[in-house]
Order: structure tokens, then sequence, then C-alpha cells
């Protein structure tokens, strides 16, 4: 029986080999109800997984009957999401536990509480029929250039990130989810956002961040994701998601994982704009990875990077083994997590640990006082990011569930002719303001000029105002929430109206 339609390089495929290619591959489609005719061919042909995003989700109800509706076309389909907590997510409109990220966990560092919201994340996640989370992030926060990773990150110590690694991969797998670490070998020394441009990390083997992705081998994590960074001392060519020598030799051999190894997305231009999403599928498998994932919703992408595989199959490019034993790898991660394998009702969870860690994470540096009802709050952070999710918080509104007398400004993200309107903001902060106190809150100032311009001219004017810091910590900040989730900012917030419970 054959399945795949002759190819440019060669003849028809047996149907296994066809199905086999197929679980090689993981599929980002539009639709939150119906499911695009291509996706339920490419489905019935034996389809990996599919990754869903903010597009996908309307509430918990419709993704539910979403979920649903795929597991119909095939039930060992693996349905996954970013789910990493914090401000970023997917699944703020289904209802998500609010939860920090994790370099507030990093600073509560208590293990058991990191449980408890990795915890919550799952069951949450298996009440919507959602099964593995490509999460979480094992990256180290070495450089505050690092564009991208920062406070997804557990903190800049490897052996801190280790220990919070197991705890969030423990409590996931007990609750039947895939976790995923990421982002191998690291991301967290770069100074490029790899979605953007290709990244390099310049270190000899022996000062990588390791540790790690050790600790998340040996705690049995069932997914790993590999980076597109390129590693000189490893592989002065090609990026670890294209490399045999860091995907084969150092993951496969060094560190002895056997799980499935899933690329991160094809689409990211450090992939694209150099070898386009096809050339990278191929390059990727026969690197070692086991899938890859084209996470744009047009799925004629994703029926490039099929074609690219099978053509390259065909002619020999790639071996039948390579693909057989990549395939065996999701086959076994779809028995285990494809279907929630417990019945009944899903298991409560602590709806209180995400806001327990918020209020652990707050530190006053710099000892000043509350500034009392009626304050006025400057809220800057930056543009959501294009492939990251951010659930529409700012302080303000988390303050003013706690003080309904304060007033704010929310700017998110640099405005137009940032010059002009810097100075047109500053007036009007400081006209709302006048005989109020003053907070001006930052995320990642030093990344961002404009937040930088404002908060000096502001603190010029206002010597009084109180800086808070919601991104990675700022010098002078009086107060660091280290995340922008919503329970981060509440915390925040609790501490400078002084209605900590």
């Amino acid at each position: 029986m054959t399945h795949s339609a002759p190819g440019p390089a060669g003849p028809t495929l047996p149907a296994y080999l066809d199905e086999a290619v197929h679980r090689l591959l993981v599929a980002g489609f539009d639709g939150t109800t119906a499911v695009p005719d291509t996706l339920k061919r490419l489905v019935d042909r034996g389809l990996g997984g599919v990754i869903l995003f903010t597009r996908n989700v309307r509430n918990a109800d419709q993704v539910r009957e979403l979920t649903d509706t795929l597991r119909t076309l095939r039930p060992d389909l693996l349905i996954a999401i970013d789910n990493e907590g914090g401000g970023i997510g997917h699944l703020v409109a289904a209802g998500a536990p609010e939860v920090p990220g994790s370099w507030a966990l990093g600073v509560a560092d208590d293990p058991l509480l990191t449980a408890a919201c990795a915890d919550a994340l799952a069951g949450h996640l298996l009440t919507l029929g959602i099964t593995a989370s490509y999460a979480p992030v094992a990256d180290v926060q070495c450089r505050p250039e690092n564009p991208i990773v920062r406070t997804r990150a557990f903190g800049a110590d490897p052996e801190l990130v280790s220990r919070h690694l197991r705890a969030w991969i423990a409590a996931t797998e007990a609750r039947g989810v895939a976790s995923c670490a990421k982002h191998f070998p690291g991301h967290g020394r770069t100074v490029t956002d790899s979605h953007h441009e290709l990244a390099v990390d310049p270190r000899p083997y022996d000062r990588l961040d390791l540790a790690p992705f050790r600790a998340a081998v040996e705690a049995g994590v069932p997914m790993l994701m590999s980076a597109h960074v390129v590693f000189p001392a490893l592989d002065p060519d090609r990026p670890a998601t294209l490399s045999p020598r860091i995907l084969s030799d150092l993951l496969r051999g060094e560190l002895g994982f056997d799980g499935v190894l899933v690329s991160d997305a094809l689409e990211m231009k450090a992939i694209a704009d150099r070898y386009g999403e096809a050339a990278g599928a191929r390059l990727a498998l026969a690197a070692g990875a086991d899938q890859v994932i084209v996470a744009v919703p047009d799925l004629e992408v994703t029926l490039a990077c099929r074609d690219a595989v099978l053509d390259a199959l065909r002619s020999g490019e790639l071996a039948e083994a390579r693909v057989t034993e990549a395939a065996e790898r999701v086959r076994r991660l779809a028995l285990r997590y494809a279907v929630p394998y417990r019945p009944g009702a899903v298991a409560a969870w602590d709806t209180g640990a995400g806001l327990t860690a918020a209020r652990r994470a707050v530190r006053s540096p710099v000892p000043a006082p509350a500034p009392g009802p009626g304050a006025h709050v400057v809220d800057l952070f930056p543009a959501p990011h294009p492939a990251l999710n951010w659930g529409g918080e700012d302080l303000p509104t988390a303050w003013y569930d706690l003080d309904p007398t304060v007033t704010g400004t929310a700017v998110a993200g640099e405005p137009e002719d940032a010059g002009g309107v810097v100075e047109v903001v500053v007036r009007e902060v400081l006209r709302a303001a006048e005989g109020r106190p003053l907070v001006v809150a930052v995320c990642d100032a030093g990344l961002y000029p404009w937040q930088g311009r404002l908060r000096d001219a502001l603190l010029a004017a206002r010597p009084d105002a109180l800086l808070v810091s919601t991104g990675l910590p700022e010098p002078g900040s009086a107060v660091c929430a280290h995340g922008r989730g919503r329970v981060n900012l509440r915390a925040v917030a609790e501490v400078l109206t002084g209605r900590t419970p």
C-alpha cells in the first residue's frame, strides 16, 4: 500500500513511511471551532501534533470543543501550547491560573511553591484537553542585554534553575501532561532574539550552561526544545536546531536524552531568513530533531516543510532509519500523553499558589514609604512580543482594585514620534499627579531607551516619585516585582498601598 504522491525526487513511499514523516510535524493553524480542511488531511496522514495560540482561544468551553474535535480526527494527535505562566501565555481568555513567571519563582526560591504553580497550569490544561506544554524555560539568564529570555528564566544561577526545573517537571508529569525544557543548549547568554535574527553564544564549551538541561534529562523530561543559536565552540556553521554535533552527539550521546527533541518554530527569522522553513525542516530532522514546529497558521508553509522532508527521504538525502527512529519516539510520547489518561474530573489545584509566590518575590532594595492613597501610577512597558501573548494587565488597573482613588497612565510600547510624545506624556503626567504621590514603573528600561527617557524626565521633575521595576531589577528601584504577570502587579500594588495580607 502506498500513500504519498510521487515527488520530484523519486517514487511514491510506503504508507508507513508517509505516516512517519507526518508524525514529525507540529502545525499551527487558524480556527477556534472549525478545523481547516488542509489540517484534516494532514491529520489523516499521521500529523504528529498541533500547537495552539491566542488566535485559537476564545473561552474554555470553545477550547474544549476544539480539542475534542481534533481528537475525533486522530486520537493520538498531540495537542500542545506554550504555557510558561506569568505575562506569557495564550489561555487568558480560557481562565488560565494566575501564576507568576519563572524569574519570580526563582526569587521566591521555594521548589514546593514552583511545583504548586506548575501543577495549577497543568491541571488547567487537562480541563481543556491539552496534554503537552512547551515549558519550562531551562535557560540561564546571565546577560542584562538579553532581549528574549529575561524573566522567563528561573534565574542566573544554574543550580537554582536546575532545582526549579525538577520541581516543575515532576509536578507536570504527575498530572499526565508532557513538559518540554527549552531552549537547548541555552539562549540566556545571547544578545539577540532568534525570533528576529540568528543569535550567537561565543563561550567555550566548558562555560556553557548545560547543568539545567542535564537536570531536566535526569528528571525524566519527555521533551526538549532546541535553540536557534550558533555555538561556535560546538558547531561554528549551524545553529543548534540544525547541528548534528549539538543534537545528536551532545544531547543524545553525552547527556543521554532519549525523549522527543522538538525544534523551536521554523518560521523564526534565525532559520527562515537564512535557510527557509522547508530546508530548515529537512536539516533539523537530519541533525537529530524528532519533530519540527511550524507555528504560523498558513498551512502552505507546513505543506512545504512536509514535501521537503518527503523529497529528501525519496532521494536518500534523509535516511529512512532517521525518520523511523524519530517517528517511534513521537509514537511513544503520544501513547503516554496524547489523551488525558485519568478518567473523571481533573483534581483541584491550589488557586492561591500563584499570588503567594508573587508576594514572596517582591523585593524593596531601597527603603521607601508607601505612597498612600490617591497616587498617580505611570506604567511603562514594551509592546507585546509577536510570538508571546500579553494578557492586557497593567499596574494602574491592579492598583485600582485596592485603591479606587488611584489614577494612572499606561504606555505599552514606544510611541510614534517618541521624542515629541515624551514631552507630552511628561507634561500630562505631571498635571495629573499634581498634589498626589507619583509612582513610575518600568519594564526592562535598559533595552528600551524611550522608557529611560520618560523615567528620567519624570524623576527629574518629581524627585519624590517612587521607581518600580516589573522586569529585571532596575538600579534605584524602591520595589521590584520580578515579573509582569497579573499576580506580580497585584503583589506590588499590595506593598505600595500598604494592604499586604
